[in-house]
């Protein structure tokens, strides 16, 4: 098998990457950041770039595409500059995956394009999407992105698998979630201060986000997926599990006591679909985030 990952040098495609050997699976990584010595093929280019096509050989089984910026706060009020690499940078990584006549491709979405979740709301793949509610230019970009994938797909596009990520969390020095945010405040305070504790995500181990990618190679058709956790866990629940975890009693400040804010996407379709169900439990992915905290 011949993959093509965008984004290969970022916290999920080195996972990709890590989880692909010692299989039969020749990689391709695209990325910006300068590599030398790389243990597979690597081209540093930008996927806006007209030239990417040149890097990407003829029937390669799955692209899976990363690559973007990923984070709210580089996209806020940044929106030429977000929909440049989100929106027009897979439009060109689409041209060419039609020029090319690739197999399949895998597409990073997020959760954050769920608009807002009403208390004890669960969401699944069908719900439907006020776009005009967004107030992220990141989570519009990669709704556009969806719709874009859709409507190619519907002309003759190759199979298409959007998946949608939950809050992802695990070994990293930087770029945190609240798990690991918190957990280290857990570790190295004894007071911390919070929004509130009934704040809550279905927070997901990156190990287990890259084994539903790995999943859904060589899916058919056009799909949509969550890949979340299997449950809600609150900003409380971090603290008891860093606590636990660290044999220590932490002071709590809690600013917003009335506020309860919940985002609940269903992961059921990953469950049937791909045969998919997350593994690692926020205590045992605590030992795996313990020595960046």
């Amino acid at each position: 098998m011949k993959i093509i990952i965008t984004g290969s040098e970022s916290f999920i495609g080195k996972e990709i990457i890590r989880q692909c050997k010692g299989k039969e699976i020749e990689i391709i990584g695209i990325d910006v950041i300068e590599k030398e010595n790389s243990e597979f093929e690597y081209h540093k280019i930008n996927i806006t770039e007209q030239e990417i096509i040149n890097v990407i050989p003829e029937n390669v089984d799955v692209i899976i595409h990363l690559a973007a910026l990923s984070r709210d706060p580089d996209c806020k009020g940044k929106a030429f500059k977000c929909f440049q690499n989100n929106v027009m940078g897979t439009l060109n990584l689409m041209n060419c995956a039609k020029e090319k006549n690739v197999k399949q491709f895998i597409f990073a979405s997020s959760e954050w394009v769920y608009d807002q979740f009403e208390e004890n709301q669960s969401k699944n793949e069908e719900a439907p999407i006020n776009a005009l509610s967004l107030t992220s230019e990141y989570a519009l970009s990669k709704l556009t992105s969806e719709i874009n994938l859709k409507q190619e797909y519907q002309n003759g596009f190759c199979d298409v698998s959007i998946l949608r990520f939950g809050i992802i969390y695990g070994p990293r020095k930087n770029n945190w979630s609240a798990v690991e945010s918190i957990c280290s405040q857990v570790k190295n305070k004894t007071e911390i201060e919070v929004g509130s504790l009934k704040n809550g995500r279905r927070f997901i181990h990156v190990s287990d986000i890259v084994k539903g990618i790995m999943k859904s190679i060589g899916l058919k058709g056009c799909n949509t997926i969550n890949l979340s956790g299997d449950k809600i866990v609150t900003i409380d629940d971090l603290i008891k599990v860093g606590e636990k975890f660290y044999d220590k009693k932490i002071k709590i400040i809690e600013k917003n006591t009335n506020e309860k804010n919940i985002r609940n996407p269903s992961n059921k379709k990953a469950k049937t679909l791909l045969n998919w169900n997350p593994e690692i439990s926020l205590e045992e992915g605590l030992k795996t985030i313990d020595k960046f905290l």
